[in-house]
């Protein structure tokens, strides 16, 4: 070999050793580097996002929020819409997150921080999955530590700790825009309720400059409660939030109670409500809200018992009670049942015990 040809070889060597190095440095830029951003392409990036995801304990992700057009919605709850402000909470959280320290690469221990293959039954950590226009993000979020959590990113070996911390919320209802009707009690002109079971009655308001209603309905030899006890309270209809979210034919309405709000305005809410297996469901029309229709068109909402329970009151919590029955609850002037003293003689306090010597 003559040296011309030597030196061509120690060159195209040094040449292949570079573009390694470079490339391995590439492929994984924050290795062993604390303080580095994990994930440093969400900086500028955010904004072409169009999918994130999370899967725990299987293949299949458990949620995935996704733009359908332009609008963001949860695909497993029907593409309803999604609740922006907990989006950008995650992708902020995931731009944020920096290396504190580098952790195991050793896959027998990652189930130690929490960071073993999320599609195992039993997995500690979720995987999240960013998707954006050019970039698809990985990473398995484990067991929290400090202020942030243990992490590794898809598909590497080297786990890190990071702050600050990243929460991979695996549930769909955390996900949906829970605002569902805000009427203040000030709006509402009249309710007519008619229950699945038991007699039916109208609450109208009296006066359009106070806050009075008068009943519709009440039995003969029965006395309605005083004009402002009658009128809706601020938990009926005033931030009424949905807690889930299903279509609205998988949910039984054929024994259903109906209330009818007539607004000021003219808007009529058609108010649909069962309870079934401890959950209460609500749907929704609007006869002049377009927004709320087409939200709610369709579906069928899971609410809190007791808003349920203020939309949908018996005809009896609407009366005074009859002499000497009690109080219903919940009406005006109903008290907590209180228990009876204990009888007997008071135990005598245990003599203390004389100190060790």
């Amino acid at each position: 070999m003559n040296r011309q040809r030597f030196l061509a070889l120690g060159v195209a060597a040094l040449v292949v050793i570079a573009l390694g190095l470079y490339f391995s440095a590439h492929r994984n830029p924050t290795q062993d580097s604390p303080g580095v951003e994990l994930f440093p392409f969400l900086a500028t990036g955010m904004n072409s996002v169009t999918a994130v995801s999370v899967r725990k304990g299987g293949p299949t992700p458990l949620v995935t929020v996704h733009k359908d057009g332009t609008h963001w919605t949860v695909m497993e709850r029907g593409d309803y819409p999604a609740d922006m402000s907990k989006l950008r909470k995650l992708l902020a959280a995931l731009r944020d997150a920096k290396i504190i320290e580098e952790k195991t690469a050793d896959p027998a221990r990652y189930a130690e921080i929490g960071v073993e293959d999320p599609i195992k039954p039993g997995a500690t950590g979720a995987e999240i999955t960013v998707i954006a226009s050019a970039d698809k993000l990985g990473l398995i979020v484990g067991k929290p530590v400090g202020e942030g959590n243990f992490v590794r990113r898809t598909g590497e070996k080297t786990s890190y700790s990071v702050e600050p911390a990243i929460a991979a919320e695996t549930d769909p209802r955390f996900w949906i825009d829970t605002r569902l009707i805000d009427v203040p009690a000030a709006s509402i002109q009249s309710i007519e309720v008619k229950p699945a079971s038991g007699p039916g009655y109208t609450i109208r308001r009296s006066n359009a400059a106070d806050s009075t209603f008068s009943l519709e309905g009440a039995p003969p030899g029965r006395k309605p409660l005083e004009a402002a006890a009658l009128a809706p309270g601020s938990s009926t209809l005033a931030g009424l939030d949905a807690e889930d979210v299903s279509p609205a034919a998988d949910v039984d309405f054929s024994q259903a109670s109906q209330a009818t709000v007539t607004l000021t305005d003219g808007n009529v809410l058609t108010l649909t409500g069962t309870v079934i297996a401890a959950k209460h469901w609500l749907s929704v029309k609007a006869s002049k809200d377009a927004a709320l229709t087409g939200k709610a068109q369709g579906r069928a909402f899971e609410i809190a018992s007791y808003r349920y329970d203020a939309i949908f009151k018996p005809l009896e919590q609407m009366l005074v009670p009859k002499e000497g029955a009690a109080t219903p609850p919940g009406a005006p002037g109903s008290h907590p049942t209180k228990r009876a003293a204990p009888q007997g003689p008071t135990p005598a306090a245990p003599t203390p015990a004389a100190p060790s010597s």
